[in-house]
């Protein structure tokens, strides 16, 4: 007998650049092995983690032909694996050879020296039902006795060996055969022949619980036919719904049935498209966003957006930004996001603030600062642009969503797709890309706003340069190949240097071409209405907006020193008239503090008060010969003029004298003692309760309060740091702060017992719902679960479960 053949067996047998591809697609093994390890390595490649890391970087045909492996079994002859996807054409041959060459490049799928095919152990879990078929003949029939093996046979027409293996054996044997399926399912009644077809083309049926009782009784007519010839096979308590062999399966679906096997690409519709018309659209996209960015974060440097009670910045906020940047909303959340995800923002209290490393890189020339935030752009693990969700409810930007590998997998097909385009060529609409992405990574997710396939994946695409005329950008590849100093040089040659000067007209408007420097732009921020941002971006002066540098602490000849320093030549006179003018104007009403104000007939009265030491605490200021005003409240002030000798009144709102009258002190009655009651209190005989008004046994009343029984409720570990009952309470209690620890028990005890539970929950819109969800499962910070209101899987954030209820 031969020893079997396994993934350390063909790990052995390839060459060094081939071990080296193996090792280089599987992205959590870094460094190739020494040959003793080779072993080590194949635990390694087989582990549930690094195999769940290598599926979604493949496209569809590897997908499909997994799950052909999948639902076949392996060792699996390549002959078989051929026919079951109906490749026949030579054309065909070829690319189920590649398809099988990324499979095993992978370390997904090997072949051994008789030409069967493995398959890696848990690529087996990725299916719950591959394509459609249940377990094999074999793995049913495991709890099976070898009297009931014995008695299906019997019903089938075979004569029955002596043991149990060799009954399975024999079983096993007549299912293998399509025709003699075909026959047998030919002689059955008309409702178990139809029952069966039925079942042979649908999924199965899983039972997520198990029902304790009588067994389940045949729900359709036709079944207990089927269950006696071994068509279909119950557990051996016979609980559960009956489950359709493999081999079964097959057979009914009949010869001309092939499992899908896609290895083109859909067709797109191409355009020819020059290189030179690529850069050139690629350098206009990225140096308007790069404007459109330093706006943006300009505009978060000088007001700081602030954040929803539920989290995120939301709507009111992101139109605020958008009309002070002139940006869309679609850039605006790009900018946010990634500059977020990078550190220029954090969180600042109850707003969104620029760091310490903002100003770092706002000092940068635009090609250093885009290359930052594109790199960040293609590693965020959501949808930046994403603004609404399931519910098609509006999003806040910045609100902390779950982070999703689908979502950077979506990036990741769509400058794949482009880049397998021919050369030359390009997509005549950005969006055709859609289709190419789903092929190319079928497991990407697309978002709910998407109109088309990935429309909101390809609009940031070509918001950033990284798709220009329907084709891969150089910023595109440079990104794709994850080459940072490619990407940086790139950034460099397309994008022009920031400018740091501006053309002042007579229309009293600042004009800036390209991407304004760090401080130019902040400068015409604080003097000027930004009107448009892009590729030239216009500034407008005004009245107010003088006025707001003026407020701002900037005298007028520091306004006008500032601009002319910035301009490229002498100021407009309209503006240097429009300055003057507006400081002129400037301060002629002022307002100063005060608490109270003291006024009076007799001016030399009110001027000994001012110069008056005793009276220094109330920051007495005269405003006029007849008026000072104080910086105490009035009643202090009433307080320290007495005081010092003075006899001040007060006056009322309307300018009358208000008198004080101060209330006669009481101090409050306290209730005598209670009479003894007749009746005698818990544990105190009568004669003992008439004492206890009066008389305290500190004796008695401790050996009452040891003997009596517990009755307090179990201690709170959230306050007390007593232990938790269950690890499971422990990790909720520590990520639902939301919850009181009565519902930290109950959340737990349904993740442990695998029950239902209805939460309420308040969604990263701020909209609060109640939900009912089964299926539980804990992957901190997050749950995820069944959720019946949209009856679909859902992940929720624990810190956003407000309440837990028993269904």
């Amino acid at each position: 007998m031969t020893s079997p053949f396994t993934l350390t067996t063909w790990l052995a047998g390839l060459e060094a650049p081939q071990l080296g591809r193996v090792l280089a697609l599987r992205n959590d093994i870094s460094a190739p092995p020494e040959p003793h390890s080779l072993e080590e390595l194949a635990v390694r490649l087989l582990r549930p983690g690094s195999v769940a890391l290598a599926l979604p970087q493949l496209p569809l045909p590897c997908l499909q032909v997994a799950e052909v492996l999948a639902a076949l079994g392996t060792p699996l002859p390549r002959d078989v694996l051929a026919r079951t996807l109906g490749v026949t054409a030579p054309a065909a041959t070829r690319e189920l050879d590649a398809v099988l060459g990324t499979l095993a490049d992978h370390g997904l799928v090997w072949p051994d020296g008789d030409g069967k095919l493995h398959l890696a152990a848990p690529l087996r879990q990725a299916w719950d039902a591959p394509l459609g078929l249940d377990a094999p003949l074999e793995v049913l029939l495991e709890g099976m006795t070898s009297e009931e093996l014995r008695r299906l046979l019997v019903t089938l027409g075979i004569k029955p060996p002596g043991t149990r293996q060799q009954r399975t054996a024999a079983l096993r044997e007549h299912h293998r055969d399509p025709e003699r399926i075909a026959s047998v399912v030919a002689k059955a009644p008309s409702c178990a022949r139809e029952l069966l077809e039925h079942r042979a083309r649908s999924a199965p049926q899983h039972t997520e619980f198990i029902v304790f009782g009588a067994p389940q009784a045949d729900s359709r007519q036709g079944e207990r036919w089927a269950l006696d010839r071994g068509l279909l096979v119950r557990n051996r308590h016979g609980y559960g719904p009956a489950r359709m062999p493999v081999e079964v399966a097959l057979a009914l679906r009949g010869p001309d049935w092939h499992a899908p096997f896609e290895p083109v690409p859909p067709a797109a519709e191409l355009v020819a498209v020059a290189a030179g018309q690529v850069e050139l659209e690629t350098a206009a996209a990225a140096t308007a966003f790069a404007a459109h960015t330093a706006s943006v974060l300009s505009v978060c440097s000088s007001a700081p957006p602030a954040r929803l009670k539920s989290g995120g910045v939301g709507a009111r906020e992101l139109g605020r930004i958008r009309k002070a940047a002139q940006a869309e909303d679609v850039v605006v959340r790009i900018v946010l996001e990634t500059a977020y995800s990078v550190g220029l923002l954090a969180r600042d209290g109850h707003r969104v603030a620029p760091t310490e490393k903002y100003d770092a890189w706002a000092a940068q020339e635009p090609a250093a600062q885009f290359a930052t935030l594109l790199q960040a752009w293609w590693n965020l693990p959501l949808t930046p642009s994403q603004a609404r969700d399931e519910d098609d409810k509006a999003l806040p930007a910045l609100a902390g969503a779950p982070p999703c590998d689908g979502c950077l997998q979506a990036r990741n097909g769509l400058l794949t797709a482009a880049a397998r385009l021919p050369e030359g060529l390009g997509v005549r609409v950005a969006t055709d890309l859609g289709p190419l992405v789903e092929w190319h990574r079928p497991l990407a997710h697309p978002t709910v706003q998407d109109e088309s396939p990935f429309a909101t994946a390809v609009r940031e695409a070509e918001l950033l340069g990284v798709i220009a005329r329907g084709s891969l950008s150089p910023l595109g590849a440079a990104l794709l190949a994850s080459n940072a100093e490619e990407l940086a040089a790139e950034c460099r040659r397309l994008l022009p240097e920031a400018t740091s000067t501006a053309r002042f007209g007579s229309d009293l408007t600042a004009v800036v071409s390209g991407t304004p420097a760090a401080r130019l732009a902040e400068l015409l921020d604080r003097t000027a209405d930004r009107e448009t941002s892009g590729t030239a971006s216009v500034w407008r002066f005004s009245t107010s907006s003088i006025r707001q540098a003026l407020d701002a602490g900037l005298t007028p000849d520091e306004v006008s020193a500032e601009l002319a320093a910035i301009a490229e030549g002498p100021l407009p006179q309209p503006l240097s008239y429009l300055i003057a003018d507006t400081a002129r104007r400037h301060g002629r009403v002022r307002v100063a503090p005060a608490a109270c104000v003291i006024h009076g007939d007799e001016p030399s009265l009110l001027a000994e008060l001012a110069a008056h030491r005793g009276l220094n605490s109330l920051g007495l200021r005269q405003l006029a010969p007849t008026v000072l005003v104080s910086a105490g409240t009035p009643d202090q002030t009433l307080a320290a003029l007495r005081n010092q000798g003075y006899g001040p009144v007060a006056e009322a709102v309307d300018g009358t004298v208000r008198i004080e009258k101060v209330p006669p002190r009481r101090v409050t009655a306290v209730p005598s003692p209670r009479k003894s009651s007749a009746k005698a209190g818990p544990g105190l005989p009568a004669h003992q309760a008439a004492e206890a008004s009066t008389t305290v046994d500190t004796r008695a009343l401790a050996a009452l309060l040891l003997n009596a029984p517990p009755t307090a409720p179990d201690p709170d570990p959230l306050g007390t740091g007593v232990p938790f009952g269950t690890d499971t309470e422990e990790i909720v209690a520590g990520y639902a702060k939301q919850l009181t620890y009565a519902d930290v028990r109950q959340l737990s005890h349904a993740l442990d017992a695998g029950t239902a539970i209805r939460v309420e929950y308040v969604a990263a819109s701020g909209s609060r719902t109640v939900r009912t969800l089964s299926r539980l499962a804990l992957d901190p910070p997050y749950l995820e679960a069944w959720c019946h209101l949209r009856e679909a899987e859902r992940v929720f954030t624990l810190s956003r479960v407000h309440g837990v209820m028993p269904v």
